[in-house]
């Protein structure tokens, strides 16, 4: 709790110098009923008026707890760079205490906030770019996307971060000279998906994969829930010409996966294939296993963020609320992960709501 309390003195507060609550009491609070589940302004009031008690075993709160209008007030003026900024240099130290890794896989996908928007705009929210541990289980870094443009979010987002001995990995969209120039500047490598966007590229890559040549295959047999199997097969292609003739940086190896997926009962499906671009070379296995790493970013983030955090129903959409409310479920997301106890996120939340004593153990004042 004390380095806690100490990165969340960093922040600038917004309001009026005569404010009646602390800016660190006020996100204290804010961050202990999100771990208990609390989805808005409202939810956060009435937890701290019902755990006052507990609350005051770690905070002064010298004139109570703040109102729901108090909590929207703040996070709708607090500076959301500024917030984000000290979120990564928390979870700098906070992975360094808990012995977390977090070289290996950074996954990079973007990720809608399908509540934050304004009145007949429902097709239009915010958007944000998401950075993810895939060995550590633990979300790195956010950016909203201007405009909703999630390659330039990208960009800036990896600019923040230092990426030496990490493999950046990211979908087809994230495909681009720019994309891989930054992670290189960074001091990491890439394994990016190709599609047709890359035009040229991509048929350049689809026919040298095409033609024989020294390549290194592996075959990985996955059997998955509901009667469903996969077969994947990996090829990789050592291939420094491409980053000369199509001007992209830092190429050294091409290669593709090939799925098969079959039902119980019903004939296999027609093999799916896809094609990436490699900043350094893998052996095939070692592909497979990071190819199949980027998605952790989808099933142990974003679906724990909008499932058991409920960030796509939460209707935060005024001034910087939705971009610093999303910080904060990623405070929440990183702290229930590390917390010892083998049950699941949800059964982590309910714990925190119910159990005193497992609430303080979240934030080190209880083992």
């Amino acid at each position: 709790m004390g380095k806690l309390k100490r990165y969340f003195r960093k922040l600038r507060d917004p309001r009026a110098a005569n404010a009646s609550y602390p800016l660190l009491e006020i996100l204290v609070v804010a961050l202990a009923a999100v771990l208990c589940g609390a989805e808005g302004a409202t939810d956060m009031a009435d937890f701290g008026r019902r755990k006052i008690a507990t609350l005051r075993r770690f905070l002064p709160l010298e004139n109570g707890t703040p109102s729901h209008d108090v909590f929207s007030d703040v996070f709708r003026m607090l500076d959301p760079e500024a917030f984000e900024r000290v979120f990564r240099q928390f979870m700098s130290a906070f992975a360094k205490f808990h012995g977390l890794d977090l070289s290996g896989v950074i996954a990079v996908d973007g990720k809608s906030l399908c509540g934050a928007y304004e009145r007949g705009k429902s097709a239009t929210p915010m958007h944000l770019v998401n950075v993810f541990a895939a060995k550590a289980r633990l979300a790195l870094a956010s950016r909203k996307a201007p405009g909703r443009n999630e390659s330039q979010a990208a960009l800036e987002v990896l600019q923040m971060l230092r990426l030496k001995r990490k493999i950046v990995t990211a979908d087809a969209l994230f495909c681009s000279r720019a994309f891989a120039k930054t992670v290189l500047d960074q001091g990491g490598n890439y394994v990016l998906a190709l599609k047709k966007n890359q035009g040229k590229l991509f048929a350049a890559v689809e026919r040298r994969l095409g033609r024989g040549g020294e390549r290194n295959s592996a075959t990985q047999l996955q059997e998955v829930a509901h009667d469903r199997c996969e077969r994947r097969r990996a090829t990789v292609m050592h291939d420094n010409s491409l980053a000369e003739t199509h001007k992209f940086p830092g190429i050294v190896a091409i290669a593709k996966i090939t799925s098969w997926r079959r039902y119980k009962g019903r004939p296999a499906d027609k093999p799916f294939v896809r094609y990436f671009l490699l900043s350094k070379y893998l052996r095939a296995e070692k592909f497979l296993e990071v190819a199949r790493s980027h998605w952790s970013i989808e099933n142990q983030m974003h679906w724990i963020l909008d499932v058991v955090l409920a960030e796509d129903a939460n209707r935060a959409r005024k001034d910087d609320a939705p971009e610093n409310l999303a910080v904060l479920r990623r405070f929440a997301l990183n702290i229930l992960r590390a917390h010892p106890d083998q049950i699941s996120m949800r059964r982590k939340v309910k714990a925190a709501a119910w159990d005193d004593d497992f609430l303080l153990s979240l934030f080190g004042q209880k083992r």
